[in-house]
């Protein structure tokens, strides 16, 4: 996009953070007209003032708009900025298998050492350090796609099943941090090459992915079919069927479709649902991570208080939560579950209108796992709900995290 014109790349930017040229010209002051003829050229850009303030509105750095490389900022380091975006993208957009035909093959690392780098990148994200691992994806795409193209029989279905859970975990980090089309592209992507590595549970969490993903893009009713559909596939026939690893993933499929009825608001299915996975996790035993689901009894409340929050029961969510801290299991879970929930614990607050307890929440979270309060878009949309409807000055610990954030108190 370097060659573009910057207006060109103002549209582009626009684009990408779906704002109309109409909202856009808003929240600059400026005229539709003005917008329409800086995008198409008419107009000049000259002045850094303006460049500096489109900038800011679209937020991207304003070294992509001067068609620069960006300078990575030292706020920046737990999280996301462009520069890994446009890397993901770029990796995302390789077409390997096709170019194998006419060109040479990339260089691909050894099995082992694709294993180790995949269960790795797995941790990363568990633990939630999402900076780290935006950096280390574009990378690993690429030796994962590499890999894929040039592993030959009888290794190609793992090197296939390693490229689907790369792709997993780029589509689970790419939602977290709001590029919910590129997590679509890279979930998508995967469900194609599982089946290549024919691993049907594989497959199955991928599906989970596509479904999460079209659930962040507001694509509820087709994220419940999705998850429904494949449960119904994958459900064991029977007790010699019935492993912790199939259970655990049909398990994780029936959780997802009843956040996607939370946000249809059918309560009906939403228990339905979760009863089932109830049920499910009793027999998969204690909290485990078959296929990295983090399935068991526990993360079944945690999805439960999810929900109620989803519907809107903010109460509800908080009495489920004192449910899970009876039991115990709660603190063995790894940061990113329990940050998370956390995170659905302020949003339940705040519903309730406890606003000192939803600040709370976000700052047990940042404690667990910086990344999942400063570097997700809804945490950001929760601490300035917490500053807007707090009564008198918020307290230093909601103030501080708030300009971490870059949050305006």
């Amino acid at each position: 996009m370097d060659e573009l014109p910057i207006g060109r790349r103002v549209a582009y930017w626009r684009g990408r953070r779906k704002m109309s040229q109409q909202v856009f010209a808003d929240r600059l002051g400026k005229s539709k007209s003005w917008v329409d003829k800086v995008e198409r050229g008419v107009r000049r850009l000259d002045k850094f003032s303006v460049i500096y303030e489109i900038a800011d509105v679209l937020q991207v750095d304003v070294q992509l708009l001067l068609g620069k490389d960006p300078e990575r900022r030292p706020d920046t380091v737990n999280c996301i900025d462009q520069v890994e975006v446009e890397e993901i993208r770029s990796a995302l957009e390789r077409y390997n298998q096709i170019s194998a035909f006419f060109t040479a093959t990339p260089q691909a690392p050894p099995l082992p050492e694709m294993r180790k780098a995949v269960s790795h990148a797995w941790l990363t994200f568990q633990h939630a350090k999402y900076g780290v691992l935006a950096r280390a994806l574009p990378k690993l795409l690429r030796d994962g796609q590499a890999l894929d193209t040039s592993t030959p029989d009888p290794d190609r279905p793992e090197a296939a099943h390693l490229l689907g859970q790369v792709y997993q975990i780029a589509s689970s980090t790419l939602r977290k941090l709001g590029e919910h089309e590129l997590s679509w592209l890279a979930a998508d992507r995967s469900i194609a090459v599982c089946q290549r590595a024919d691993d049907q549970l594989l497959a199955g969490v991928a599906t989970y992915r596509v479904g999460s993903s079209l659930l962040a893009l507001g694509r509820a009713r087709p994220a419940l079919e999705i998850h429904v559909n494949v449960a119904n596939q994958i459900a064991p026939a029977g007790d010699t069927d019935s492993t912790p690893e199939r259970l655990s993933v049909y398990g994780m499929l029936l959780l997802q479709g009843g956040m996607a009825a939370a946000r249809l608001g059918d309560t009906a299915t939403v228990h339905d649902l979760m009863n089932e996975a109830t049920r499910v996790a009793e027999h998969v035993g204690g909290d485990a991570n078959h296929y990295w689901t983090s399935f068991g009894p526990t993360n079944v409340q945690l999805h439960r208080a999810a929900a109620m929050v989803e519907l809107g029961d903010g109460r509800m969510a908080v009495e489920t939560h004192d449910v899970i801290n009876q039991t115990g299991g709660f603190d063995a879970l790894l940061p990113e579950r329990r940050a998370h929930h956390y995170l659905d614990l302020a949003r339940g607050y705040s519903q309730m209108g406890e606003m000192d307890k939803a600040g709370e929440m976000l700052l047990e979270g940042d404690r667990l796992a910086p990344s999942e309060i400063r570097c997700r878009p809804i945490a950001h949309a929760v601490i300035s709900d917490v500053l807007r409807r707090t009564r008198g000055t918020p307290s230093p610990a909601i103030a501080e995290l708030a300009e971490h954030m870059g949050v305006g108190v």
